[in-house]
This record gives C-alpha cells, sequence and structure tokens, in this order.
C-alpha cells in the first residue's frame, strides 16, 4: 500500500462477551513480544479485538486494540501460563520464515523498559505489565496482517495485544508514512448482539466537521492520549470540581486520557463524588442506593439518568443514557456505569473509557495534536 488513503474497515461484535474489529490492512509490524512468563490473565481482558495473522505463513490470532499501549504482544507456543493450545491459538516463531529476534544491542531493545540479556539469550527480553499482569517478554519481529474476515462463535478471548499509543513500538508508530499517525473508531454498544461498527487508517476519510480538543502529550508516560479536560455538567448545572482534580501535570502522571483499553470511566476523588453525589440527588426517587461489584451508585429497577456532559477545552461531550448506565445480567440491578480512580499510581488520571466512547466517531490526529468526538450510530444491524 503506497501513500496516504483512507481505510475504512468493518468491526463486528461477538456475543456476548466480546466486541470484535475486522479490517482491511496488511503492513510489516516489528518488533512484537513473545511471552515466556504467565500471561493467562492478561488474555481475558474484555476489549475490543481484530483477527489477525502473524508470521509467513500466516497463523491466525485475535489480538484485543488498546490506544493506552505501545505493545504488539502474542502469546508463543512455548509460554508458561498461557492458555492452552487447544483453547487458544499461539504464536510458533519456528514455524515462520520472516520471523527475526531482535537482540539486545538494537534500536527497538533500548526503547523498551528495562531490557536484560540473560546467558544464551536469542532476543532482548524485558518484563511486560498489562491489566494487573506481568510477563516475562522476548522482543522479535514479524510481519503482521489484519484480516477482512467477519468474526462468528461465542465468548471469543483476544490472544495478543495491539497498542495504538503513541510511543515509539507502536502499530501507529511503525505505520506513520502509511497512515499519517490518524485514525479513528466507532465503538459499538455492549448492548447488542449483533452490529458492527467502523475503524478508519489514515487521514482521508475523516469527519471534516467534528469538534475537537487539544492533544497533549506527557513525555513520561508517552503513549497516553492526554486531553485537556475542564469540567462535569449534570444537566444543566456544573459540578463544583476543584480545577486541580483535571490539572495536566506530566511529572505526576496526572490529567485526563481518552482510552480504548479501559471499560469504565474512572474520575480522581474530588471529581467522582461531586459526580456521584449530583446523580444520586438527580435519581433519589428511584429508591435507596445500593453497590454491585465495583460500582457504589446502583438502583433496584430501572433509572432515567440526567444527562452528564463531559467538558473539555473546545468541546463538551454529551453521553447518551446508554453510556451512563450499566445494568445486572438479570436486568434487576441498575448502576451508575463510572467510578473513583483507583488508589495507586492512577489515582491522579481520570480515564474517559470505551462504554462512554461507544456510538460516537474518536478521532485521533496526532500530528496535528487533537482528538475529535462526534455522535454517531455505530450499531447497526447485522
Amino acid at each position: 500500500m503506497g501513500g496516504h488513503h483512507d481505510e475504512l474497515h468493518d468491526l463486528r461484535r461477538v456475543p456476548p462477551h466480546l466486541p470484535g474489529f475486522a479490517c482491511h490492512l496488511s503492513q510489516t509490524l516489528r518488533p512484537l513480544l513473545r511471552a515466556h512468563r504467565p500471561g493467562r490473565q492478561l488474555l481475558q481482558i474484555p476489549n475490543y479485538v481484530v483477527r489477525a495473522s502473524l508470521g509467513t505463513p500466516a497463523q491466525p490470532m485475535l489480538v484485543a486494540l488498546d490506544t493506552s499501549s505501545d505493545t504488539a504482544w502474542f502469546p508463543c507456543a512455548a509460554c508458561t501460563g498461557c492458555p492452552s493450545a487447544s483453547t487458544s491459538a499461539s504464536f510458533d516463531p519456528s514455524s515462520s520464515t520472516t520471523y527475526r529476534p531482535l537482540p539486545c544491542g538494537s534500536p527497538q531493545c533500548a526503547q523498551v523498559p528495562n531490557p536484560s540479556c540473560p546467558d544464551g539469550a536469542a532476543s532482548c527480553a524485558f518484563n511486560l505489565t498489562y491489566g494487573g499482569s506481568s510477563v516475562r517478554a522476548g522482543l522479535g519481529q514479524d510481519i503482521l496482517a489484519l484480516a477482512s474476515e467477519k468474526m462468528t462463535g461465542n465468548s471469543i478471548p483476544p490472544q495478543g495485544l495491539l497498542g495504538l499509543g503513541r510511543g515509539p513500538l507502536s502499530f501507529l508508530s511503525q505505520t506513520k508514512d502509511l497512515y499519517a499517525s490518524t485514525f479513528s473508531y466507532c465503538l459499538p454498544s455492549f448492548k447488542s448482539l449483533n452490529f458492527s461498527g467502523t475503524l478508519r487508517l489514515g487521514p482521508i476519510g475523516q469527519p471534516k466537521k467534528i469538534k475537537t480538543t487539544t492533544l497533549l502529550s506527557n513525555a513520561r508516560r508517552s503513549s497516553l492520549y492526554y486531553v485537556s479536560m475542564i469540567g462535569i455538567r449534570v444537566g444543566r448545572r456544573v459540578l463544583d470540581i476543584p480545577p486541580s482534580a483535571f490539572a495536566f501535570d506530566p511529572a505526576t502522571g496526572a490529567g485526563t486520557i481518552i482510552d480504548s483499553g479501559t471499560m469504565f470511566t474512572r474520575l480522581v476523588a474530588p471529581a467522582y463524588a461531586a459526580l456521584r453525589d449530583e446523580f444520586r440527588r438527580r435519581v433519589k426517587a428511584a429508591g435507596p442506593v445500593t453497590s454491585l461489584g465495583g460500582f457504589d451508585t446502583c438502583y433496584n429497577g430501572a433509572i432515567k439518568p440526567p444527562a452528564i456532559t463531559l467538558m473539555f477545552m473546545g468541546m463538551n461531550v454529551t453521553l447518551p443514557p446508554d453510556n451512563v448506565l450499566i445494568h445486572s445480567t438479570a436486568g434487576s440491578i441498575t448502576c451508575l456505569a463510572m467510578a473513583a480512580a483507583p488508589d495507586n499510581v492512577n489515582s491522579v488520571l481520570n480515564v474517559i473509557a470505551n462504554v462512554q466512547q461507544q456510538n460516537h466517531r474518536i478521532f485521533f490526529d496526532v500530528p496535528n495534536a487533537r482528538v475529535g468526538f462526534a455522535r454517531e450510530s455505530c450499531t447497526a444491524a447485522a
């Protein structure tokens, strides 16, 4: 493929748990990561996934797409702790004629965190942490193709990870000459059993009329898409939240990011408390507040939520009701689909997650440092 052009891809959801992307794309991707230590949990994180193939001849895989990661991660045949070959595909480097290990001393090895070279190792090694799991990985190079086939079946877990972050090893960075570090997606709703959405790669074909906010850069967390969030409105009331809750601080990692790899929006403590309290005040007629799992604002039965607007510098995003609520499996309990930031290094970080992004066109224009939101019906009958 040559030049900058529009790549429009079909997204399909596989009921009941994991949505899926399927797209037309073939591109050499390097490096990839070979896992050597337990990776089972890492493969079980709900996400949007794409059918792919790796190596020559092609070995079929499913990979999760994540805008907050740079990693192209695949479980290898010798992976310890990964799902068995009978239930989940793994990559066999020895069967690929195009696979090459990347040794210590290679430019790519210098770009991974804390690289090491154990005696006798064929490739640069390092520890990879994702979704609360940690694996020992080796760095390699091969050809990755994202396929156009539609996925069928039930509850298909991802078998690897494809990072769309901004770091030097991400898919976006490695294909910048082809796609100009520009893409957009429209995520279908988790509620629908059959639907399609779209992923667009490249600057052509992106929305011409879309409200945008400035994309910020943090050298300490270079993968993340930071934006300038300035407030939250519930109904017509702008909540009384201290500006420090949204302040961008590269030194501490504080600020707000747009992330496709997190399911539910997490807000720093003062921002979430203000939103939760106003939400409860608006729906108090629904009865007593209960909790469910990690959600602390739940009600028995259906509720009508107030309009919630996320306010950014230069744009406002008002969430549709489906992006505000989550329902129990039986449908008898309804919860506010947001939570407080975890009490760890991310306690200062607001994360606008994929449930809140559904049925919006999310546009990333890295060269022009902007991110845009536009309402779009991503869900369509199959």
